[in-house]
């Protein structure tokens, strides 16, 4: 951080490829973090004051910050981040896990719609890009245990080039910046300047997805019809994680299928309580609605939800 008067304040450590920094609405950092050595897949982090984001290669440099603290230990190469941020105090855990490549393969930019619903039905909630697939993500989250941790959905896509910055204009619109310069992206265009409007017409989309201690709570953009949305056959979760390790990259691992035991459709039909045997601390939760319907009929817009459950809250007391 810089201070008014450009003091250099050192304030996380552990970066690896940095694609774009950005607040949420409580006024919190956040950054995206691409896919490499100690990062198995692209994150999106918290930068608290005296963090270490995981990369323990910049972690050389702490004798020239001395408002960081000490040194953490060394990360062991092979193990997973939730049993090493068990080990490491220092060591915060990624908020959101984008799986690659079904959510993208290089995260970047991130803004906040602040636009109190000129943008759509997702006034609070973060957007993400991602360069290589020229596509917008969606990110809801919440505080566990005093860390984030959320759901990402899949946004929007078609985009003319690979998509970088992005900022909302004070109508609500977003503008998105793009280049393929150097890298690879789906759009095919070199570079791209585009503005994504809100037609006003509301998606039928999963609004939020939150952690409850045996399972989930759903909320929807429209009321559903009851019967589908309370059948557990209208869902499917599987769980899985990436190795915390110095190699570049990592594949899904420590796969689980848990049991959806109960979907519970509360009385103004705008949300679910699912009730989910076989969480798993530390494991992107992968949940697909291809049953649910609206009570118009619609199906979603996008019928997945992936949630990183770093901690599963506990039991609130009756």
């Amino acid at each position: 951080r810089v201070t008014p008067e450009g003091k250099l304040v050192p304030t996380a450590s552990g970066l690896r490829s940095p694609g774009g920094i950005g607040m949420n609405a409580a006024g919190d950092m956040f950054y995206t973090d691409n896919q490499g050595p100690w990062n198995g897949v692209c994150t999106l982090r918290h930068l608290a004051p005296g963090s270490f984001q995981g990369n323990p290669e910049s972690n050389v440099w702490y004798d020239r910050a001395p408002n960081m603290g000490p040194r953490p230990a060394e990360p062991e190469s092979g193990g997973r981040w939730m049993k090493e941020a068990a080990r490491i105090p220092q060591l915060l855990p990624p908020a959101i896990l984008f799986p690659y490549p079904k959510m993208g393969q290089s995260a970047s930019g991130i803004v906040c719609d602040t636009s109190g619903g000129k943008f759509g039905p997702f006034a609070g909630q973060m957007l993400v890009a991602d360069q290589s697939h020229s596509t917008l993500m969606r990110v809801d989250l919440e505080r566990v245990n005093g860390r984030y941790q959320g759901a990402c959905f899949p946004f929007r896509q078609g985009f003319a080039s690979g998509n970088l910055p992005l900022l909302q204009a004070p109508d609500g619109s977003l503008l998105v910046g793009g280049t393929n310069r150097g890298w690879s992206s789906r759009g095919p265009q070199p570079y791209a300047l585009q503005r994504l409007v809100w037609t006003g017409r509301r998606p039928f989309e999963v609004l939020a997805m939150h952690a409850a201690s045996d399972g989930f709570e759903l909320s929807f953009t429209e009321p559903l019809e009851r019967k589908a949305a309370a059948s557990v056959a209208s869902y499917s979760m599987s769980t899985y994680t990436y190795i915390y390790h110095k190699t570049y990259g990592s594949p899904e691992v420590d796969a689980t299928t848990p049991k959806l035991k109960a979907a519970t459709v509360s009385a103004d039909g705008l949300r679910v309580r699912l009730v989910v045997d076989g969480l798993q601390a530390g494991h992107v939760h992968e949940l697909h609605l291809d049953g649910v319907r609206s009570k118009s009929g619609r199906p979603l817009l996008h019928a997945e939800a992936y949630y990183t459950l770093n901690y599963v809250p506990a039991a609130t007391k009756p």
